[in-house]
């Protein structure tokens, strides 16, 4: 029991140690890089499914009738939502920037419109918070997020050849069923098929551990951006600032905001802690790939202070 403990609560390092090494392994044996086209394929195929399944998993658990919309969650959706827009101004308007400049805003632009993690139920219960709260505003960024990421996106890396329309639906079609159709099927599950419902329930460990597999392919990605684009020390500094300085600011933002109705812990849990997972996939995917590091960076971030507050609260 002890050493299931400690896994668990070292997860999070496990994962992503096992990410990098195994990209690591890859590189230091030859004999494996024939196949590293298959292998790419192969993980660009998996880790969107694994994202589908865990956000399904974690909507099973979730009582519809239990979400309740707050005025927290509009200003938290405005602040999420401006911001996005915001980086991405200079990027789209002066495509001649810094590259370390433009990796920063980048950084701050995944960060921000990342939405909420599916875990931060669980953290924000402990802390004492609102969990029907965090669940709402998760489904509500979830949307936010499918609509604006492929509008943005095709301005800041527009495609040589392809129309805005074009890219817009491209991209469309591949962020909204991943973030909008797990929360749709499981609550068909959960209206029609209550027998699937409550044997999906039975597994309670399952999506924790889908989600430390996503974990390490994707950071198994990120470090392939990082072999791959020559990216220097300043490039890596610039990422990771700009993913501290999202966290800092996003989860003092939630707190100051969510205190004027009574719910910081709530409202600072649901803006600062993120699907990290899923902001590593749309780095690699949608943006420049070495921006993906900005959710692996953010990960570590947030779970810092997850367990800083964890840890204050046991006291």
């Amino acid at each position: 029991m002890k050493g299931a403990k400690f896994i668990r609560d070292w997860m999070l390092v496990f994962s992503m140690l096992t990410g990098a090494g195994a990209y690591i392994l890859y590189r230091c044996l030859p004999f494996l890089h024939p196949a590293g086209p298959l292998l790419l394929k192969s993980v660009k195929t998996i880790q969107p499914l694994l994202l589908f399944l865990m956000l399904f998993l974690s909507f099973c658990k979730i009582e519809p009738r239990s979400m309740k919309p707050h005025r927290w969650m509009g200003w938290l959706l405005l602040v999420q939502c401006l911001s996005f827009l915001l980086f991405s101004l200079p990027l789209i308007f002066c495509p001649g920037l810094n590259p370390d400049l433009a990796l920063f805003l980048e950084s701050l632009m995944l960060c921000f419109i990342c939405p909420t993690a599916t875990a931060c139920a669980v953290v924000t219960g402990k802390l004492g918070g609102n969990m029907a709260g965090v669940v709402t505003y998760t489904v509500l960024i979830n949307m936010a997020a499918a609509v604006l990421v492929p509008a943005v996106v095709p301005l800041v890396h527009p495609a040589e050849g392809l129309p805005f329309a074009t890219a817009f639906s491209l991209i469309m079609a591949k962020v909204f069923p991943l973030l909008i159709m797990p929360c749709l099927l499981a609550w068909v599950v959960r209206f029609l098929l209550p027998g699937l419902h409550a044997r999906i329930l039975k597994f309670t460990d399952l999506s924790f551990y889908i989600w430390a597999l996503s974990l390490s392919l994707a950071i198994l990605m990120s470090a392939r951006s990082i072999y791959t684009s020559g990216a220097g020390a300043l490039s890596l500094i610039a990422i990771a600032a700009g993913s501290l300085l999202a966290c800092v600011v996003q989860f003092a933002l939630g707190r100051k905001i969510g205190g004027k109705y009574r719910c910081p812990i709530s409202a600072g849990q649901a803006l600062g802690q993120k699907n990290t997972v899923f902001a590593i996939w749309m780095g690699y995917t949608f943006m420049t790939p070495v921006t993906s590091l900005a959710g692996g960076f953010y990960s570590i971030w947030h779970n810092c202070y997850n367990s800083y507050q964890l840890y204050r609260k046991r006291k």
